[in-house]
Order: structure tokens, then sequence, then C-alpha cells
């Protein structure tokens, strides 16, 4: 991984480490999920390539990100909070008796969520729909959804890899983060070698693949993806767990918070002091 910025590393590990003492507080959380997709999530929102206006979150010519692996929630919320679109408090309730948010995104609870994604695999048909909107509309906004491998072989999924190409979508942009692990193992043990390329070019969309965790080279591929016509999929290579070695790349960890041994290696791997998990 090559960030070429000195400050974006700071900001990343400083989300990795808020996003795990929330979960962790919150008693549940898919940090693996999150580890995998917040680089990417963060280079969207800082970087300019998810056009918003803060304080005013409907504003017509947005861009909409649909965050589809609705398990990244946390990641999401985290960059919200950073970007200064939600507040400390919002995000700091997560799963407590006040709880303002979950650990998937819900539009009934922040106004910058454009769709609730807690069951897998809805996302792109629902940005799809949003993107055939946005064309009657003659809208410049672009819709982005981020998708996760594993949730790749929900059906749904592939009427909407059907159905753009037809429509000549240059407005729509998928963003997979294959960091190569589903819920409980390795997606090519589960379904052999899902050739991501090749089917969604054999269906009429243009492919681009980058590292999901070098932010620069992330976000020059959107801006490429952004130029090109017709939908657009970013493959963006991942590691699962990025960022904590005993999670990285791991299968167990998908859903899972540390016991005793292991939290002595989230801490001193994501420079946790014993009072922020008061």
């Amino acid at each position: 991984m090559t960030l070429t910025d000195e400050r974006d590393k700071q900001v990343l590990d400083n989300l990795r480490k808020r996003i795990f003492i929330t979960g962790y507080k919150g008693g549940m959380a898919h940090l693996a999920s999150c580890f995998s997709c917040v680089d990417m999530i963060y280079a969207l929102y800082h970087k300019g390539l998810v056009r918003y206006k803060a304080g005013e979150p409907k504003w017509p010519d947005r861009d909409r990100f649909i965050l589809s692996k609705g398990h990244g929630g946390l990641a999401l919320y985290a960059v919200l909070l950073e970007e200064g679109l939600i507040t400390e408090e919002m995000f700091s309730s997560y799963l407590t008796e006040d709880s303002l948010i979950g650990g998937e995104p819900c539009m009934r609870d922040c106004e910058y969520i454009e769709a609730t994604t807690g069951s897998l695999g809805h996302g792109l048909s629902m940005g799809l729909g949003i993107a055939m909107a946005l064309k009657l509309d003659k809208s410049p906004a672009k819709v982005y959804v981020m998708l996760g491998d594993g949730e790749l072989q929900e059906g749904t999924a592939w009427e909407a890899v059907m159905t753009a190409p037809s429509f000549g979508l240059d407005n729509f942009i998928a963003i997979l983060d294959r960091n190569r692990i589903q819920k409980m193992d390795f997606v090519e043990k589960v379904m052999g070698d899902p050739k991501w390329r090749d089917k969604f070019e054999s269906f009429g969309w243009n492919v681009l693949e980058t590292d999901g965790h070098d932010v620069e080279a992330f976000a020059n591929t959107v801006r490429k993806a952004g130029e090109m016509s017709g939908p657009v999929l970013v493959i963006a290579d991942t590691v699962k767990g990025k960022g904590v070695s005993i999670m990285e790349n791991n299968p167990n960890w998908h859903f899972k918070l540390p016991g005793k041994k292991e939290l002595k290696v989230f801490k001193e791997e994501l420079n946790i002091s014993d009072s922020e998990l008061e």
C-alpha cells in the first residue's frame, strides 16, 4: 500500500481505532468487513469523488453512495463523522441504550444514508433504479454502489448487472470490495474462481482494477471510471480485517470481538489505551 499523504494515513489509523472502540463497547460489530472498506469510503468522501453539501443532505444534484455490503456500516458512519456529516453523539451511541445508529446503514437514522442495506445483495438493484431516475431527470449526479464479493452470490445483484448496460448508464459505478472472504470461508472455496471481470464484461460493463487500500490509486481509478461511457465496475483488491494482524485474511473474524488475549493485539496495533475502552 502506498498512501501518498501522511495525513491520510493518520486519519485512517484513527478511523480504524474509532470503529473498533465503538464496536467493542457496543458488544458486537463486523470489524473485519469495516476494516477492508474504510480506506475506500474515506477516499470517496474526502477526495471529492462523491459530491455532497454539508448541511444539505438532500441536495438534488448530490452523488448517491450506497454501501450494499451493509456489514461495513460502522466504517461508513465513521467516515461521515470524520467529514462532519454526523455528530459524535450519534456515532458514540452505537448499540447503547439510547442508540441512534445500528450496525448497518439505515435511512431512518441519518439523512446522509441513501439506502438501508442490512439485507445484503440488493444495493446494486436499488442503485440501478436511482441511476435511471437521475438520467430521466437529466441530473449530473452519479451513483456509487459498494459491493462485497460474497454478497455477489445474491441473485438480485445479477438482475442489475444484466440491466444496466442496456440503458447506457454512464452515471452508475459499482465498487467491488474484493477481500476474497465471505461469512464463513474464502469465496473460492465456496463457489470456485468467480471470474468477476469476465462475468461483468460479458454483460457489457467496463471493468477497472485497483488497490483498495491505496487511497490515491483508488481515487484515480474511480475518477477514470467516471469518465467512461456505460456502467463501470471497479474491482478493488483489499484485505479483510486490514490493520490488525490476527484479523487480516482470516474468515473466523467475520463477526467476532476479541477475547482477553486477542484484545492485547488490537490495543497494541491500533494504539488503544485502557482508558479508551472504559
